[in-house]
């Protein structure tokens, strides 16, 4: 049998995790908010138009960031259009994804719908076809109590208290081909300093999101990341990273290795904010904010015969199976082992487009494979994550020679003692006879081992069968002395939670 060990010691830790690392994202493209979020008319919609079936499987993720409006869609994007009485607001054609967007959801309904999900949001500004100036009225309009235009303008839209909004992005992906109005790093630089400046002169407790490389692969990727901190390093706190893998080789083990270039992306991306400070003589220490990330697989949908200029319509529904769920579980294990550095991150998307959740527009709503990894690290990856040494068998493939089959991330609650392995067996046909060694952490048992899996990796869930793939309690972990011990099913995501004894 295949075997792997691993060595934790109480007093060798890589960090604290953020809370807002278990964010997620909404972006106005396809059916995520119109028919996903927002769908007044549905049996389940309230007050205020928004799906309470939705609702309640997102608080059951206990989402603590969403970052809103895009995505490429923002670069397009006015948001003075999407605010005010919505008989009045404009319909526009929306460039990014060729679609007719209402508007009428926008800020407002936004900051609302973060409310009742219990999460905070996470505001990209235009700053494609608009500028700093737009971009600093929407903080006024946000931010400031009242005494000036736009301030007061929010409290004759029905909102007399601030929405008090903390967490901004300067644009979006503005090194890409693809987005409207897209820069070169010295154009970027400059339009996202003088914006952070301004946006930081109406409310100075703000953070601020810069734009780094799209992916990794970006012909652009390092020099994008030094040129623009040079002009931004003083005023931002977070560089943006984005990255989405798929199987559309249909090569399994392949795919189930991508996570490891995510984690290579991190470190890369770490080591050009510290140069870019270090070029400056500062002792700053830039974070990152991975604000997209996720599977994103060729869709069921025939997107090509769909009519363009339509309002909402089903564009980007993957539907994810098991071996997707694998994926997310291994890039989930990425962040967690960077959480020194990577502070906030941002599934993409929450609802139908690459989503969590699916539904169906005046139908039900149900959890997609992906729903679980997310959850089990947003319950449990929270606290200290302890560094490992690791000893796996490893396999290779094009991308990722030497891949451990073996992935896996250690969590401390500090305040129970609580202990919790995250762990991915990337074999295939093997099981694998996990030993984790378990030093000045005291005396451990095995509270509760979940695992998700499926024989069949193509399997998925849908509305008919929605628990297809879903966690399922394993028998067989102990914990004897100071040693814990497990065989991981092949292809399998694995959750160990131990309690103090």
């Amino acid at each position: 049998m295949l075997k792997a060990n691993v060595t934790l010691d109480g007093d060798f830790v890589i960090g604290r995790t953020d809370p807002r690392l278990f964010g997620s994202f909404v972006e106005h493209l396809g059916r995520c908010v119109y028919g996903g979020l927002y769908e007044p008319g549905h049996p389940s919609a309230d007050a205020g138009g928004f799906r309470t079936d939705v609702l309640e499987l997102v608080r059951e993720l206990d989402i603590p960031v969403m970052r809103y409006p895009g995505g490429n869609f923002v670069s397009g994007y006015h948001w003075t259009d999407g605010v005010g009485p919505r008989d009045e607001r404009p319909r526009r054609a929306e460039l990014a994804w060729k679609s007719v967007e209402t508007n009428r959801f926008g800020t407002d309904e936004y900051v609302d719908w973060c409310r009742a999900a219990g999460t905070e949001p996470m505001l990209a500004v235009n700053l494609g076809t608009d500028g700093p100036e737009e971009a600093r009225n929407l903080v006024e309009y946000c931010n400031l109590p009242g005494g000036s235009a736009w301030c007061d303008l929010r409290r004759r839209n029905g909102h007399d208290e601030p929405h008090g909004i903390k967490l901004w992005c300067l644009g979006n992906e503005m090194d890409g081909p693809w987005q409207m109005c897209h820069k070169t790093p010295t154009e970027y630089g400059r339009v996202a300093a003088e914006a952070g400046r301004i946006m930081k002169m109406v409310d100075k407790s703000i953070e601020l999101v810069v734009c780094g490389s799209s992916h990794g692969k970006m012909a652009t990727f390092g020099q994008w990341e030094l040129e623009v901190l040079g002009h931004t390093i003083d005023l931002i706190d977070y560089l943006s990273i984005h990255t989405y893998y798929g199987n559309r080789d249909d090569d399994t083990a392949a795919f189930l290795a991508r996570p490891e270039q995510m984690g290579r992306f991190i470190e890369q991306s770490v080591a050009l904010c510290d140069a870019a400070a270090a070029e400056r003589k500062s002792d700053k220490r830039v974070m990152i904010s991975f604000d997209e990330w996720n599977v994103w697989n060729p869709t069921g949908h025939k997107e090509q015969d769909l009519a363009p200029w339509s309002v909402a319509p089903p564009l980007l529904e993957c539907v994810y199976n098991a071996e997707d769920a694998l994926v997310v579980g291994g890039m989930l294990i990425q962040l967690l082992n960077h959480c020194d550095r990577v502070k906030i991150a941002c599934q993409a998307q929450l609802v139908n487009v690459i989503g969590l959740i699916m539904t169906r527009t005046g139908g039900g709503a149900w959890r997609q494979s992906i729903y679980w990894p997310f959850l089990h690290a947003s319950r449990h990856g929270r606290g200290t994550v302890l560094r490992q040494a690791v000893d796996s068998p490893t396999y290779d493939t094009e991308d990722s020679p030497g891949c451990p089959l073996l992935t896996s991330a250690c969590v401390l609650d500090e305040q129970s003692g609580a202990v919790t392995v995250f762990a991915v067996n990337r074999s295939l046909d093997e099981p694998l006879a996990l030993t984790v060694e378990l030093r000045a952490l005291g005396e451990l048992s095995v509270d509760e081992w979940l695992v998700v899996r499926h024989d069949d990796l193509k399997a998925a869930n849908t509305k008919e069968a929605p628990d297809t793939v879903a966690p399922a309690a394993a028998e067989g972990a102990a914990v004897e002395g100071s040693t814990l011990t497990a065989e991981l099913a092949p292809a399998s995501w694995n959750v160990i939670r131990l309690t103090r004894t």
